[in-house]
């Protein structure tokens, strides 16, 4: 009896469905995992929803620091498109096998925010930043890519002013970025929470973090990286092997021309 109620009930809901016509093949398949870094929530986001609106395919998006993602994926998590704010973290998987060579696919670079307490020039920027008393925050290096190219700004300095790296590699904050840093709570951004609980007077960060967070704190001030310390940023983007097609199809739309402007028009740069 129990048997015969389950094939009617089941009947019922197939009617159901063909009542309301028939369901679009992407609604049945699974969406596709896209591991990001965390300075691309904005933009990915803006171009996952044009391109679900395009091809019916879903997308599940999940955000963090590069390292720390690529320790996931390692772990056995079930990324299969991988977006790394360096080129780094998806080589390494690459190398370890089961994903494919990267790809870089956009560009940004550092710059620094201050408090409004400091009045900072680009070319009086290192100057400010080894100043005893000025707090300096970074990402955490490793885990971070932020972070890594703050320490590499660091080497930079070095061959500007002597003994700037062991100076600034000794007072740098690793405020964001590790398993361990302080949490903004929900509807802030991460880098503007920092500088208005008074976390640091300047971080480095990426410059789209840095426009993001002056938008949420207007007094917080930009101040461009100059030319001798500036460091760039090369995104990197890899492919699981045994990933779906819809996955292989995501990766070539963020290379295309209304992905590559969508990531322009929040302050990337082209590949």
């Amino acid at each position: 009896m129990k048997g015969r109620l389950c094939i009617v009930a089941v009947l019922v809901a197939l009617a159901g469905c063909a009542a309301q016509g028939p369901v679009p093949v992407a609604e049945l398949l699974p969406p596709v995992q896209v591991f990001a870094a965390g300075s691309l929530r904005e933009a990915l986001t803006a171009i996952a929803a044009e391109f679900e609106s395009r091809t019916g395919q879903r997308l599940a998006l999940t955000f963090g620091a590069s390292g720390l993602l690529r320790e996931r994926i390692e772990k056995g998590e079930g990324a299969q498109v991988y977006a790394s704010a360096d080129t780094y973290h998806p080589q390494r998987l690459a190398a370890l096998g089961g994903w494919q060579p990267p790809q870089v696919f956009t560009r940004n670079r550092l710059c620094a925010l201050t408090g409004e307490r400091l009045n900072v020039a680009p070319q009086g920027l290192l100057a400010t930043m080894l100043r005893p008393e000025v707090r300096l925050g970074t990402s955490t290096p490793n885990v971070d890519p932020a972070g890594d190219y703050a320490w590499a700004l660091f080497y930079k300095a070095e061959a500007v002013q002597a003994g700037a790296f062991a100076a600034l590699d000794a007072k740098a904050l690793k405020l964001t970025g590790g398993v361990d840093s302080p949490k903004p709570p929900p509807g802030r951004g991460t880098y503007a929470w920092v500088m208005d609980q008074g976390l640091a007077d300047v971080f480095l960060t990426y410059c789209t973090n840095a426009v993001l967070a002056q938008q949420e704190v207007p007094r917080l001030q930009i101040v461009q990286i100059p030319p001798e310390l500036q460091v760039g940023a090369a995104y990197g983007l890899t492919v699981r092997d045994d990933a779906p097609a819809a996955a292989r199809q995501f990766a070539q739309y963020l290379l295309s021309p209304d992905a590559q402007a969508v990531f322009q028009r929040f302050g990337f740069a082209k590949p």
